[in-house]
């Protein structure tokens, strides 16, 4: 009896998404008006579109100052609320894997991260809007000086916790030890004070760290590319290609790239906006 209500369910909840999806299809051949509030209910269910952020990088949010605030995940949420028409509702938590559970439970709408092929068992993307060189940031007179230094006995190599550097290089590095931060204020802290002997994300990231450790630089090349794209809960696959639709005219626009210039955005590889 449970396994056929479940499955009764489940019918239902498939059904739902097929319906939400024709309608959006077929607004999609009507006005931009009608798109858009079909889009709303499925993006933004509550009435308001809630966008997940987390400080301390400009792909995201890196100054908390509400309106006035700054970072590509910040100004494109607040494009996409006003071409819904509905408020617009961010949140920043304290860090990137807190935004990821909040996609996840649903208490997010909308969120502005790498998409891995780890995230993507957990929200659904719609096209990058951005590429980021992934690079490592070392103290002054630390004793790494390339990226062929890097992994070797005895290096700490710091990441944050639920990061894409935590995942890929907890499985590319053989002899370095990974170390974890709760977030990037506490691994500055932790480079500065030697428990990091370098530290590992976007070079976005890495650019705006090494602003406030002196004598810190990134090092030169790169050991992989973030691809940042708008991630929402699963379950609202319907709305995707609203949103790669949205991608597309804020690239053509210029949006993505006026955001990333007022935020200071650097390491970043132009998707499409040249």
């Amino acid at each position: 009896m449970r396994r056929q209500i479940d499955k009764a369910c489940s019918r239902r909840a498939i059904s739902l998404v097929l319906v939400a999806g024709f309608m959006l299809a077929s607004f999609f051949g009507g006005s931009t008006q009608a798109a858009d509030e079909a889009a709303a209910k499925l993006l933004a269910p509550s009435g308001k579109l809630i966008a997940a952020l987390y400080p301390g990088t400009p792909t995201s949010i890196s100054k908390d100052e509400g309106a006035d605030s700054k970072g590509v995940g910040f100004e494109l949420g607040r494009e996409l609320a006003k071409r819904l028409g509905v408020p617009y509702a961010p949140i920043v938590y304290p860090n990137n894997n807190e935004v990821q559970n909040a996609i996840k439970s649903g208490a997010a709408d909308i969120a502005f991260t790498n998409s891995s092929p780890a995230r993507a068992m957990i929200m659904d993307f719609a096209t990058p809007f951005l590429e980021i060189e992934l690079g490592y940031l070392v103290p002054k007179d630390g004793k790494i000086h390339d990226l062929a230094e890097v992994d070797r006995p005895g290096n700490k190599i710091g990441v944050t916790i639920g990061s894409t550097s935590e995942t890929t290089l907890g499985r590319d590095l053989k002899q370095a030890q990974l170390v974890k931060a709760d977030n990037v204020g506490i691994a500055l802290a932790m480079l500065a004070d030697g428990r990091m002997d370098a530290f590992a994300t976007n070079k976005a990231t890495l650019f705006e760290m090494a602003d406030k450790l002196p004598g810190s630089r990134a090092l030169d090349g790169r050991w992989g590319l973030e691809r940042h794209a708008m991630g929402i809960p699963k379950g609202r696959e319907a709305a995707l290609p609203y949103l790669r639709k949205f991608t597309e005219d804020v690239i053509a626009e210029g949006l993505v790239l006026a955001a990333a210039k007022r935020a200071g955005l650097r390491g970043m590889v132009e998707t499409g906006a040249k």
